[in-house]
């Protein structure tokens, strides 16, 4: 892909350069001084949970260029995007939009979207939706909630209406999930500029939206608002100016992620979310980009869990093969890695300098963040509508690790000890 080979030609000029001699002494000594104004600082002004400020600028100062003036390739930070740089769920955001504007056009067959689609989605879907409408058709779900509340059922709690299982059979739970993998799917036979032209309107209603404002999408109720983080865009931005290059990482739809992460000055060069396969038309079919050696599938290895590393490894390292699924060596990893579930923890705790993760009790990634093996990681409360105490611990050492079979087990450091159970304690 065009986006590798731009990351292997940079690598690779980048080695050259190592180790070509200096053209004079002065040129291969590094500034006598740095001063400390002229490092990037976060502001002041926006407020962090605690000394986080105090730790994510020493992260810029080590990595940046005031720490390092003449490094090899610049460090790199990764985010999620959704409750990570903004609140709440632009994909939601997107679709909900498309349902209220009747853009989600009727399949042949609903189980040519998900090749994991019970028959209980596929009879509940096919009766909600019904058949009136030809093939390839807008369904009229604006007016339609039956076909409305199928489809964001089976996208928020992979359920039918009636609590059926909407997903079933083999998939690794560590690199991907169903429910995430059927939004772009639903987009089947749109254009990637008609998706970012919905993507652009949900955009434009959800930050006019106030703060706390909700919408119905059939008898779902959802938040109708979105809102940027500006302590994220701040520390984004002081992240360019110290010299990180700094990308985006998101289990969502890619050409949905790109157009709200333009909003913090990151480009669909370095956007990463669930990347569609297109047809000869260039429409949107239900197959996905693989990773790590896994060729197109119908989701198999999103950017979930370990899906992240392996899709940052493959696309900002340019790990290739099965060797993308495998933590790299410290030359290879993030410096700064940000997330807020734990469909973020192991690119989040693959960062060599500074874990920062977004309070919103998921167990597997507060249970790694609480026990802070290495001392880096920096854990805030959301900076919206921050979530209460959780008033039970969480159960670290027996179930909170997302097995890759679904099931649940004990969170393990590196060395294979158990994380003990941790209390709540950043609210």
């Amino acid at each position: 892909m065009l986006r590798n080979r731009a990351v292997a030609a940079a690598l690779a000029a980048a080695a050259a350069l190592a180790v070509l001699p200096a053209a004079t002494p002065a040129a291969a000594s590094p500034p006598a001084t740095v001063t400390e104004a002229a490092c990037p600082r976060l502001s002041a002004d926006l407020p962090w949970y605690g000394a986080n400020r105090a730790k994510l600028q020493r992260t810029i100062d080590e990595r940046g260029r005031c720490g390092d003036p003449h490094p090899d390739r610049k460090p790199v930070a990764a985010f999620d995007w959704d409750n990570t740089v903004v609140k709440n769920d632009v994909t939601d955001a997107t679709l909900a939009w498309a349902l209220a504007h009747d853009k989600i056009l009727r399949p042949k067959s609903w189980r040519e979207r998900s090749k994991w689609l019970t028959d209980a989605a596929d009879k509940a879907l096919t009766e909600a939706c019904g058949t009136g409408v030809p093939v390839g058709a807008p369904l009229p779900t604006s007016t339609d909630t039956g076909c409305a509340d199928e489809i964001f059922e089976i996208r928020e709690n992979a359920r039918t209406m009636s609590g059926d299982p909407a997903f079933e059979g083999e998939w690794n739970h560590r690199r991907t999930v169903p429910e995430y993998a059927w939004v772009p799917q639903l987009f089947s036979g749109h254009t990637v500029g008609e998706l970012s032209t919905y993507a652009r309107k949900a955009r434009a209603e959800a930050l006019a939206a106030p703060v706390g404002a909700t919408r119905q999408v059939g008898t779902h109720t959802i938040p109708a608002y979105v809102r940027y983080y500006d302590q994220q865009r701040d520390l984004i931005r002081t992240l360019k100016r110290a010299g990180f290059d700094v990308w985006i990482v998101s289990a969502g739809s890619e050409p949905v992620t790109e157009v709200w992460s333009k909003g913090v000055g990151v480009d669909r060069a370095h956007t990463v979310a669930i990347r569609s396969v297109l047809d000869g038309e260039g429409r949107i079919t239900p197959y996905n980009e693989g990773c790590g050696g896994v060729g197109r599938t119908k989701g198999e290895a999103i950017p979930y869990i370990d899906g992240k590393r392996c899709w940052i490894n493959q696309e900002i390292f340019g790990v290739k093969g099965a060797k993308a699924w495998q933590q790299q060596d410290a030359t290879r990893r993030i410096a700064l890695g940000g997330g807020d579930a734990d469909t973020d923890v192991t690119f989040v705790g693959d960062a060599t300098g500074a874990h920062l993760l977004l309070n919103r009790n998921k167990d597997e990634a507060m249970c790694r963040a609480y026990d802070n093996a290495d001392g880096r990681w920096v854990i805030n409360p959301m900076f919206i509508e921050p979530m209460k105490k959780k008033t039970e611990p969480y159960p670290c050492a027996t179930a909170a690790y997302n097995e890759e079979d679904g099931a649940k087990g004990p969170v393990r450091r590196a060395d294979g000890s158990v994380v003990p159970d941790q209390r709540d304690t950043v609210y």
